[in-house]
């Protein structure tokens, strides 16, 4: 590979993609499948699904932000632990946790191919929030 699959990964969420779909088509594989695992149940999508998802969660919030918290590799995998932080439209002053992630990323042809993951709304228990601040290296 041109590039560390964990770099790819890291550049990924780091470039904040949920805002921008140009992101999502440029790392996203043409064949991407992400197979996740929410409180609301299993959900399997494909590139363009992800990109319609991310559309609507841009129109829904005045700004996301992406908090990594582990990121490691293994082989041809890379995982990767983080929180999406969101400003509501309404209070676009107040940033909230809204979700934990877990995502195990598979690359093919330097792009995100295939996606295991599991999520959690987040809650204000400052335990848990701590729990998800970057590990310091």
């Amino acid at each position: 590979m041109a590039q560390s699959i964990k770099k790819i990964v890291q550049d990924f969420y780091q470039s904040e993609p949920i805002k921008n779909n140009k992101i999502l088509k440029e790392y996203l594989h043409d064949d991407c499948q992400l197979f996740w695992n929410s409180s609301k149940g299993f959900t399997k999508l494909n590139k363009e699904e992800l990109i319609s998802l991310a559309m609507n969660m841009a129109e829904a919030y005045h700004s996301i932000r992406t908090e990594i918290s582990h990121l490691l590799r293994d082989g041809n995998s890379v995982t990767v632990r983080y929180t999406y932080h969101v400003k509501a439209i309404e209070t676009p002053d107040e940033e909230q946790p809204l979700a934990h992630f877990i995502t195990i990323w598979e690359c093919k042809d330097d792009k995100l191919y295939r996606g295991y993951e599991i999520s959690q709304l987040a809650d204000d228990n400052p335990v848990n929030l701590n729990s998800f601040l970057p590990v310091k290296q």
